[in-house]
Protein backbone atom coordinates (compact mmCIF):
# COMPACT_ATOMS: atom_id res chain seq x y z
CA UNK A 1 0.00 0.00 0.00
CA UNK A 2 2.87 2.37 0.81
CA UNK A 3 4.49 1.89 -2.61
CA UNK A 4 1.08 2.18 -4.29
CA UNK A 5 0.47 5.68 -2.88
CA UNK A 6 3.94 6.78 -3.96
CA UNK A 7 3.38 5.41 -7.48
CA UNK A 8 0.00 7.18 -7.64
CA UNK A 9 1.72 10.37 -6.48
CA UNK A 10 4.38 9.94 -9.18
CA UNK A 11 1.71 9.43 -11.86
CA UNK A 12 -0.16 12.53 -10.69
CA UNK A 13 3.10 14.51 -10.68
CA UNK A 14 3.76 13.37 -14.26
CA UNK A 15 0.26 14.59 -15.18
CA UNK A 16 1.03 17.89 -13.44
CA UNK A 17 4.18 18.26 -15.54
CA UNK A 18 2.24 17.66 -18.78
CA UNK A 19 -0.37 20.21 -17.71
CA UNK A 20 2.36 22.68 -16.80
CA UNK A 21 4.04 22.26 -20.19
CA UNK A 22 0.71 23.08 -21.86
CA UNK A 23 0.40 26.05 -19.52
CA UNK A 24 3.82 27.34 -20.60
CA UNK A 25 2.73 27.09 -24.22
CA UNK A 26 -0.38 29.19 -23.49
CA UNK A 27 1.66 31.93 -21.80
CA UNK A 28 3.39 33.08 -24.98
CA UNK A 29 0.77 35.68 -25.89
CA UNK A 30 0.46 39.43 -25.35
CA UNK A 31 -1.39 39.05 -22.05
CA UNK A 32 0.54 36.35 -20.21
CA UNK A 33 4.04 36.31 -21.71
CA UNK A 34 5.53 38.36 -18.86
CA UNK A 35 9.08 39.66 -18.55
CA UNK A 36 12.30 37.75 -19.12
CA UNK A 37 12.63 37.30 -15.35
CA UNK A 38 9.11 35.82 -15.22
CA UNK A 39 10.08 33.30 -17.89
CA UNK A 40 13.14 32.29 -15.85
CA UNK A 41 10.91 31.53 -12.85
CA UNK A 42 8.52 29.65 -15.13
CA UNK A 43 11.21 27.29 -16.36
CA UNK A 44 12.75 26.97 -12.90
CA UNK A 45 9.38 25.70 -11.66
CA UNK A 46 9.38 23.13 -14.46
CA UNK A 47 12.84 21.93 -13.40
CA UNK A 48 11.62 21.55 -9.82
CA UNK A 49 8.57 19.56 -10.92
CA UNK A 50 10.83 17.20 -12.86
CA UNK A 51 13.12 16.93 -9.84
CA UNK A 52 10.15 16.00 -7.62
CA UNK A 53 9.03 13.35 -10.11
CA UNK A 54 12.49 11.78 -10.11
CA UNK A 55 12.41 11.89 -6.32
CA UNK A 56 9.10 10.01 -6.26
CA UNK A 57 10.48 7.33 -8.57
CA UNK A 58 13.73 7.00 -6.62
CA UNK A 59 11.90 6.58 -3.31
CA UNK A 60 9.45 4.08 -4.82
CA UNK A 61 12.09 1.78 -6.33
CA UNK A 62 15.31 2.36 -4.38
CA UNK A 63 14.17 3.16 -0.85
CA UNK A 64 11.99 1.75 1.91
CA UNK A 65 9.45 4.51 2.66
CA UNK A 66 6.98 4.24 5.51
CA UNK A 67 3.26 4.96 5.32
CA UNK A 68 3.56 8.55 6.56
CA UNK A 69 6.12 9.39 3.87
CA UNK A 70 3.91 7.84 1.18
CA UNK A 71 0.97 10.01 2.37
CA UNK A 72 3.10 13.15 2.35
CA UNK A 73 4.30 12.46 -1.18
CA UNK A 74 0.85 11.52 -2.49
CA UNK A 75 -0.93 14.54 -1.02
CA UNK A 76 1.96 16.71 -2.13
CA UNK A 77 1.13 15.80 -5.73
CA UNK A 78 -2.53 16.52 -5.05
CA UNK A 79 -1.57 19.94 -3.64
CA UNK A 80 0.48 20.77 -6.74
CA UNK A 81 -2.47 19.73 -8.95
CA UNK A 82 -4.80 22.04 -7.01
CA UNK A 83 -2.39 24.99 -7.20
CA UNK A 84 -1.91 24.51 -10.96
CA UNK A 85 -5.67 24.40 -11.47
CA UNK A 86 -6.10 27.65 -9.54
CA UNK A 87 -3.34 29.31 -11.59
CA UNK A 88 -4.86 28.14 -14.88
CA UNK A 89 -8.30 29.43 -13.87
CA UNK A 90 -6.91 32.79 -12.76
CA UNK A 91 -5.06 33.21 -16.05
CA UNK A 92 -8.18 32.35 -18.07
CA UNK A 93 -10.14 34.91 -16.05
CA UNK A 94 -7.45 37.55 -16.58
CA UNK A 95 -7.49 36.95 -20.34
CA UNK A 96 -11.27 37.17 -20.45
CA UNK A 97 -11.29 40.41 -18.46
CA UNK A 98 -8.53 41.85 -20.65
CA UNK A 99 -10.42 41.20 -23.87
CA UNK A 100 -13.51 42.75 -22.26
CA UNK A 101 -11.51 45.90 -21.46
CA UNK A 102 -10.13 45.96 -25.01
CA UNK A 103 -13.66 45.76 -26.40
CA UNK A 104 -14.68 48.71 -24.22
CA UNK A 105 -11.82 50.70 -25.75
CA UNK A 106 -12.97 49.70 -29.23
CA UNK A 107 -16.45 50.84 -28.24
CA UNK A 108 -15.01 54.32 -27.64
CA UNK A 109 -13.72 54.33 -31.21
CA UNK A 110 -17.10 53.17 -32.51
CA UNK A 111 -18.80 55.99 -30.59
CA UNK A 112 -16.53 58.58 -32.22
CA UNK A 113 -17.23 57.26 -35.71
CA UNK A 114 -20.61 55.60 -36.41
CA UNK A 115 -19.15 54.31 -39.67
CA UNK A 116 -16.83 52.06 -37.67
CA UNK A 117 -19.49 50.62 -35.38
CA UNK A 118 -18.85 46.89 -35.26
CA UNK A 119 -15.97 47.05 -37.75
CA UNK A 120 -13.16 46.08 -35.38
CA UNK A 121 -15.19 43.24 -33.93
CA UNK A 122 -15.98 41.97 -37.42
CA UNK A 123 -12.32 42.12 -38.43
CA UNK A 124 -11.44 40.14 -35.32
CA UNK A 125 -14.09 37.49 -36.04
CA UNK A 126 -13.08 37.06 -39.69
CA UNK A 127 -9.38 37.05 -38.77
CA UNK A 128 -9.87 34.22 -36.29
CA UNK A 129 -12.05 32.30 -38.78
CA UNK A 130 -9.18 32.56 -41.26
CA UNK A 131 -6.66 31.48 -38.63
CA UNK A 132 -8.74 28.47 -37.56
CA UNK A 133 -9.17 27.34 -41.18
CA UNK A 134 -5.47 27.60 -42.06
CA UNK A 135 -3.27 24.52 -42.25
CA UNK A 136 -0.86 24.22 -39.34
CA UNK A 137 2.12 24.91 -41.58
CA UNK A 138 0.80 28.42 -42.28
CA UNK A 139 -0.01 29.40 -38.71
CA UNK A 140 2.47 27.44 -36.61
CA UNK A 141 4.45 30.54 -35.59
CA UNK A 142 1.41 32.69 -34.73
CA UNK A 143 -0.09 32.82 -31.26
CA UNK A 144 -3.89 32.76 -31.51
CA UNK A 145 -4.48 35.05 -28.51
CA UNK A 146 -2.00 37.61 -29.79
CA UNK A 147 -3.66 37.58 -33.21
CA UNK A 148 -7.04 38.01 -31.54
CA UNK A 149 -5.84 41.17 -29.80
CA UNK A 150 -4.02 42.56 -32.84
CA UNK A 151 -7.08 42.16 -35.07
CA UNK A 152 -9.38 43.75 -32.49
CA UNK A 153 -6.98 46.64 -31.83
CA UNK A 154 -5.88 47.22 -35.43
CA UNK A 155 -7.75 50.55 -35.67
CA UNK A 156 -7.11 51.79 -32.12
CA UNK A 157 -4.96 54.57 -33.59
CA UNK A 158 -8.10 56.21 -34.94
CA UNK A 159 -8.53 57.60 -31.44
CA UNK A 160 -5.89 60.11 -32.54
CA UNK A 161 -7.61 61.07 -35.81
CA UNK A 162 -9.78 64.23 -35.76
CA UNK A 163 -13.51 63.49 -35.66
CA UNK A 164 -14.06 65.81 -38.63
CA UNK A 165 -12.11 63.34 -40.76
CA UNK A 166 -13.55 60.19 -39.17
CA UNK A 167 -17.13 61.41 -39.53
CA UNK A 168 -16.83 63.03 -42.92
CA UNK A 169 -19.86 61.88 -44.98
CA UNK A 170 -17.86 61.83 -48.20
CA UNK A 171 -14.57 60.63 -49.59
CA UNK A 172 -11.46 62.11 -48.01
CA UNK A 173 -9.26 64.64 -49.76
CA UNK A 174 -5.58 63.76 -50.40
CA UNK A 175 -4.61 65.94 -47.43
CA UNK A 176 -7.11 64.18 -45.17
CA UNK A 177 -5.85 60.79 -46.34
CA UNK A 178 -2.33 61.75 -45.23
CA UNK A 179 -3.74 62.24 -41.72
CA UNK A 180 -5.88 59.09 -41.85
CA UNK A 181 -2.89 56.99 -42.88
CA UNK A 182 -1.21 57.86 -39.59
CA UNK A 183 -3.65 55.71 -37.60
CA UNK A 184 -1.57 52.49 -37.62
CA UNK A 185 1.44 54.35 -36.22
CA UNK A 186 -0.73 56.16 -33.70
CA UNK A 187 -2.11 52.80 -32.59
CA UNK A 188 1.37 51.46 -31.98
CA UNK A 189 2.22 54.61 -30.02
CA UNK A 190 -0.85 54.14 -27.83
CA UNK A 191 0.08 50.53 -27.06
CA UNK A 192 3.84 50.92 -26.65
CA UNK A 193 3.59 51.37 -22.87
CA UNK A 194 2.38 47.76 -22.71
CA UNK A 195 5.67 45.91 -23.16
CA UNK A 196 3.98 42.58 -23.83
CA UNK A 197 2.29 44.15 -26.87
CA UNK A 198 5.65 44.56 -28.61
CA UNK A 199 5.00 41.22 -30.31
CA UNK A 200 1.93 42.55 -32.14
CA UNK A 201 2.98 46.15 -32.77
CA UNK A 202 4.26 45.39 -36.28
CA UNK A 203 1.13 43.34 -37.00
CA UNK A 204 -0.95 46.46 -36.33
CA UNK A 205 1.48 48.92 -37.94
CA UNK A 206 1.57 47.08 -41.27
CA UNK A 207 -2.02 45.91 -41.71
CA UNK A 208 -2.48 48.31 -44.64
CA UNK A 209 0.55 47.08 -46.58
CA UNK A 210 0.10 45.62 -50.07
CA UNK A 211 1.76 42.70 -51.80
CA UNK A 212 2.86 44.97 -54.64
CA UNK A 213 4.64 47.37 -52.28
CA UNK A 214 2.12 50.20 -52.68
CA UNK A 215 0.86 50.19 -49.10
CA UNK A 216 1.18 52.86 -46.41
CA UNK A 217 4.87 52.13 -45.74
CA UNK A 218 5.90 50.59 -49.04
CA UNK A 219 6.93 47.20 -47.63
CA UNK A 220 7.50 44.36 -50.07
CA UNK A 221 5.50 41.14 -49.82
CA UNK A 222 8.34 39.35 -48.00
CA UNK A 223 8.71 42.15 -45.43
CA UNK A 224 5.08 42.19 -44.34
CA UNK A 225 4.38 40.14 -41.19
CA UNK A 226 2.08 37.24 -42.03
CA UNK A 227 -0.42 38.16 -39.26
CA UNK A 228 -0.74 41.59 -40.90
CA UNK A 229 -1.66 39.86 -44.15
CA UNK A 230 -4.42 37.94 -42.37
CA UNK A 231 -5.81 41.08 -40.74
CA UNK A 232 -5.63 42.91 -44.07
CA UNK A 233 -7.87 40.35 -45.79
CA UNK A 234 -10.38 40.48 -42.93
CA UNK A 235 -10.24 44.29 -42.92
CA UNK A 236 -10.89 44.43 -46.65
CA UNK A 237 -13.87 42.07 -46.42
CA UNK A 238 -15.33 44.19 -43.62
CA UNK A 239 -14.76 47.47 -45.46
CA UNK A 240 -16.61 46.18 -48.52
CA UNK A 241 -19.56 44.52 -46.77
CA UNK A 242 -20.24 47.19 -44.13
CA UNK A 243 -22.65 50.00 -44.84
CA UNK A 244 -21.29 53.49 -44.27
CA UNK A 245 -23.00 56.87 -44.14
CA UNK A 246 -21.42 57.71 -47.50
CA UNK A 247 -21.91 54.36 -49.24
CA UNK A 248 -24.15 51.32 -49.31
CA UNK A 249 -22.90 47.95 -48.23
CA UNK A 250 -21.92 45.57 -51.00
CA UNK A 251 -22.99 41.96 -51.03
CA UNK A 252 -20.88 39.04 -49.88
CA UNK A 253 -20.63 37.85 -53.48
CA UNK A 254 -19.38 41.25 -54.65
CA UNK A 255 -16.85 41.37 -51.84
CA UNK A 256 -15.50 37.96 -52.77
CA UNK A 257 -15.14 38.96 -56.43
CA UNK A 258 -13.31 42.17 -55.52
CA UNK A 259 -10.99 40.33 -53.13
CA UNK A 260 -10.25 37.66 -55.75
CA UNK A 261 -9.35 40.41 -58.23
CA UNK A 262 -6.79 41.97 -55.86
CA UNK A 263 -5.30 38.69 -54.62
CA UNK A 264 -1.56 38.79 -55.22
CA UNK A 265 -1.45 42.54 -55.81
CA UNK A 266 -3.12 44.06 -52.73
CA UNK A 267 -3.85 40.97 -50.62
CA UNK A 268 -1.90 37.81 -49.91
CA UNK A 269 -3.05 35.12 -52.34
CA UNK A 270 -2.71 32.28 -49.80
CA UNK A 271 -4.87 34.04 -47.23
CA UNK A 272 -7.44 34.86 -49.90
CA UNK A 273 -7.61 31.15 -50.77
CA UNK A 274 -8.43 30.41 -47.14
CA UNK A 275 -11.14 33.10 -47.19
CA UNK A 276 -12.71 31.49 -50.25
CA UNK A 277 -12.92 28.20 -48.38
CA UNK A 278 -14.95 29.67 -45.51
CA UNK A 279 -18.74 29.10 -45.46
CA UNK A 280 -20.65 32.05 -46.86
CA UNK A 281 -23.19 31.95 -44.03
CA UNK A 282 -20.48 32.17 -41.37
CA UNK A 283 -18.86 35.19 -43.02
CA UNK A 284 -22.17 36.98 -43.51
CA UNK A 285 -23.05 36.51 -39.84
CA UNK A 286 -20.06 38.71 -38.94
CA UNK A 287 -21.46 41.73 -40.80
CA UNK A 288 -22.77 44.28 -38.24
CA UNK A 289 -26.13 45.95 -38.70
CA UNK A 290 -26.08 49.63 -39.57
CA UNK A 291 -28.12 52.01 -37.40
CA UNK A 292 -30.00 54.40 -39.61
Amino acid sequence: MTILFIILGAILMAVNIVRYLKFIKTTQDVISSGSRRDRIWTYLALVLLLFFLLGYLFIAFFSQPDFIMSMVLFWGSVFVAIVLTLIFNLLDTAKTRSIDIAEVLIGVIDARDPNLKGHSRQVQEVTMMLFDAMPNAMKKDINAVSLQYASLMHDVGKLGIPEAILNKPAKLTPEEWVIMKKHPKLGVELLKSLNSFDEISDWILYHHERMDGKGYYGLSEEEIPFPSKIISVADTYSAITMRRSYKEARSHETAIEIIKDVAGSQLDAQVVEVLLSLPQEALMETIPEFDS
